[in-house]
């Protein structure tokens, strides 16, 4: 009977060895390399996305070099004589399309966010019938040029509202740094 009580504290004492050593392996070896498993796997799945974007990127690079290339050609030259004279002659063209009469035209240089570019800020006031003024609107979105309508205002000149006056403050693009002072 000694002998089975003892074999049976022997047999408890190797089972709470096992069951010790099977604890800190546990906590020493399996659960780091089972989180190092599962932050691998996400930085894996990371990577990928990235790879996977890169490569959109790479297809869609060409295209958006030809876009960019586009948008430059479609910039106001950069000589400001020139690129004010093609401006003015823009806005005289779109007024005969439009049926308007432009009574005025006032560009102002201003200086860009970065030295990379200047913008040509032009006043224009136009006259005439609803219908001339959305014509001449139309041309002046449509055109190729680099332009951004800033602020628009429409007025009425007669107690009917038949004729209109439009205030338009429009910015032209020069890829180039403003000269003069500073």
């Amino acid at each position: 009977m000694k002998k089975s009580a003892l074999d049976r504290q022997r047999l408890l004492l190797i089972l709470a060895g096992v069951a010790l050593a099977l604890l800190l392996l546990d906590g020493l070896v399996i659960s780091p390399l089972t989180g190092a498993w599962k932050a691998r796997s996400a930085e894996i799945a990371r990577l990928g996305k990235l790879v996977t974007e890169g490569e959109s990127t790479v297809v869609r690079g060409e295209r958006m070099r030809g876009l960019w290339q586009e948008m430059q050609g479609e910039a106001l030259p950069t000589d400001p004589a020139k690129a004010e004279q093609d401006l003015l002659t823009a806005f005289d063209r779109w007024g005969r399309a439009g049926g308007v009469e432009v009574a005025s035209i006032k560009p102002q240089w201003k200086r860009g966010q970065t030295s990379q570019y200047s913008l040509l800020e032009c006043r224009v006031d136009v006259t005439g019938p609803l219908s001339a003024i959305v014509r001449f609107l139309h041309e002046v979105e449509k055109s190729p040029l680099a332009l951004r309508i800033d602020s628009l205002e429409l007025n009425s000149r007669d107690e009917s509202g038949g004729n209109l006056s439009l205030g338009l403050l429009v910015s032209g693009l020069r890829l180039a740094p403003l000269e003069g002072r500073r």
